[in-house]
């Protein structure tokens, strides 16, 4: 029995759309960019450099076909101006925004610039998006919003106060989403991703995810520092998950559309079984790591624990996740250890 992912991949290949992805050359958007082009789709991005890299671009164009290829067309532009926004939205029928300024950390250090991309630059897509009669409008939203909430698993009627300017941001988003709907009929779906990781993931600077960083010191023989005792705990995502989430809400039916959605696997990994996995997924891929974490402070304005009830996703949109976080560090292992050796 086929899923409603497999049912409508399928039906894409018979029939392209348009489809703009902002922030297409980064981590998630330059997945979101390959698999849509895989599936015969035709589509335009938009990204600034600022957090994504042209060799991202590079390698999608490495692993496509050449017709596959000449149906993407690339913007080099910033969210923060509207006529950029108006322009590659123009002739589009699916908005995928995923373009923003992430980490928790990075807000603390520049709140007045997170708030630009991340508020500013959402609202120009929402109105850019709106005037060109965009058939669907899906946007990244942030398991950050769930702040001080420490019900477990999260639910997504129930949040908390929260504890970063970037949670701020992501939540003004869905305020500003669901006002649109009521305003204006213009309808969105939010998606909460919770610590995404996959091929693509940047490890580099000071705002890079856990996964990637924790990788390249491993492979350079380098100390992994773990903030806290070890047993903070996430719900990590893996990429595929999440290009199958977008794809389903962008294509969603009627009852499934102004809505906000966890996606995650709904499972706990604590940062010390993290730690053990990707020593372990390494072993599997040449490298043996010998050292043992060192431990810090606690991070500012993290959660001490994170895990996402999926079930609205499940039933709404027909999301079914298939990598847990062993099976997605199993898949894209080898692609880490390349690029990061």
């Amino acid at each position: 029995m086929s899923t409603r992912y497999q049912d409508i991949t399928s039906s894409l290949q018979s029939d392209s759309k348009v489809w703009l992805v902002t922030g297409c050359a980064g981590f998630i958007g330059s997945n979101l960019l390959e698999a849509l082009l895989h599936f015969g789709q035709t589509v335009v991005g938009l990204d600034n450099f600022s957090t994504g890299h042209q060799y991202n671009l590079d390698e999608v164009k490495r692993v496509v076909t050449p017709e596959q290829w000449a149906k993407f067309t690339f913007h080099e532009g910033d969210i923060r101006d509207l006529e950029t926004c108006k322009k590659v939205t123009t002739g589009v029928d699916y908005v995928l925004h995923q373009a923003a300024l992430g980490s928790v950390p990075r807000s603390i250090h520049d709140p007045i610039t997170t708030n630009n991309v991340n508020v500013d630059g959402f609202l120009h897509m929402l109105v850019a998006a709106r005037d060109a009669e965009v058939k669907s409008f899906v946007y990244a939203a942030s398991s950050s919003t769930y702040g001080d909430n420490e019900a477990l698993p999260k639910v997504e009627d129930l949040i908390g106060r929260p504890l970063s300017p970037y949670a701020v941001t992501k939540y003004v988003n869905e305020l500003y989403a669901d006002v649109f709907a009521r305003a204006y009929g213009f309808g969105s779906v939010g998606l909460r991703y919770f610590n995404v990781f996959g091929k693509r993931q940047d490890p580099n600077g000071a705002y890079a995810a856990v996964i990637p960083k924790w990788i390249a010191a491993m492979i350079k023989g380098e100390d992994v520092t773990i903030n806290g005792d070890g047993e903070t705990s996430r719900d990590f995502c893996f990429i595929e998950n999440v290009v199958q989430a977008n794809i389903l809400a962008a294509l969603a039916q009627p009852e499934g559309v102004n809505q906000v959605y966890n996606v995650a696997y709904n499972a706990r990994t604590s940062l010390n079984e993290l730690f053990e996995y990707l020593a372990k997924s390494l072993a599997n891929n040449g490298i043996v790591y010998d050292k043992q974490p060192v431990y810090a402070e606690f991070r500012a304005g993290d959660v001490r624990h994170s895990q996402a009830d999926i079930s609205k996703a499940q039933r709404l949109l027909g999301y079914d996740p298939l990598h847990d976080i062993v099976e997605g560090l199993e898949v894209s292992m080898p692609w880490y250890t390349q690029f990061l050796r």
